[in-house]
């Protein structure tokens, strides 16, 4: 098994990315901390993953208040004295109507950006104290290229993501830890889409994918589980796209 044994947490992960990136790590051997808001959603993603024979325990996380992120990781490192792999993957959407909406700004740099670093902060103390671990940040494409339906708070959110990952990389190499960004593209809408979630949006944008089609939950999860096991344990700072060659066209 890929992640054998290693104390996982997923951010946002009772649905979406995340549920897939949950069920997935746990068919790897991870043990698997589903953290997310969503206290019904996220337990029965836990059980689910139980009763396939994994190993989950679900955890509220609001990943963009400092006090929820103490919290959750004292929860951890109690019932099992370690961290061994961090996936940042909690996010609301840019895609709305009104791109110049102050409000969803902050919100987005609250739980993108901000909720990210908290992640990076708590989990980064902890691994130095256990000899080193995967941090794996979930950006966008949003995070290198601007789009035309895409809230301008979110690229700079997603971008922020990119830069952090590279910065952390370089501070904490040295502690065995690695810090890497997954960069999705087109993938079934999140809850909080709007714009994205248009089907004549969706046409025009898969019209541009050479691949021809969106992409897959399991396509992204799959990214995200290479660059946490240690098959990965030389790429640190780097980003993998997952976006059917959408920004090489």
């Amino acid at each position: 098994m890929r992640l054998a044994d290693k104390v996982t947490i997923i951010t946002g992960a009772a649905h979406g990315m995340g549920e897939a990136m949950a069920r997935l790590f746990a068919r790897e051997g991870a043990h698997v901390f589903v953290a997310d808001v969503l206290d019904e959603e996220g337990e029965a993603v836990a059980a689910a993953i139980r009763a396939d024979g994994g190993h989950a325990e679900y955890l509220h996380l609001d990943v963009s208040r400092e006090d929820d992120w103490a919290s959750a990781i004292g929860i951890v490192v109690g019932r099992h004295g370690r961290l061994d792999v961090l996936v940042n993957n909690a996010g609301i959407s840019g895609a709305v109507p009104d791109r110049l909406d102050v409000a969803h700004f902050d919100r987005m740099m609250a739980v993108n950006a901000r909720g990210t670093f908290l992640g990076v902060k708590y989990a980064v103390t902890e691994m130095q104290r256990t000899g080193g671990g995967s941090i794996v940040n979930f950006s966008s494409i949003s995070g290198l290229i601007g789009q035309p339906f895409v809230h301008m708070g979110y690229n700079a959110a997603k971008a922020g993501i990119h830069i952090l990952s590279k910065s952390a990389a370089v501070q904490y190499g040295r502690d065995g830890i690695r810090v890497n960004s997954v960069h999705p593209g087109l993938m079934p809408p999140m809850r909080s889409s709007v714009t994205s979630a248009d089907p004549a949006v969706r046409e025009q944008t898969i019209a541009a994918i050479p691949l021809g089609r969106a992409g897959r939950a399991d396509e992204a999860a799959y990214a995200a589980l290479f660059l946490a096991s240690d098959e990965a344990s030389y790429v640190t700072g780097a980003e993998i796209v997952v976006d059917g060659g959408f920004t090489a066209a």
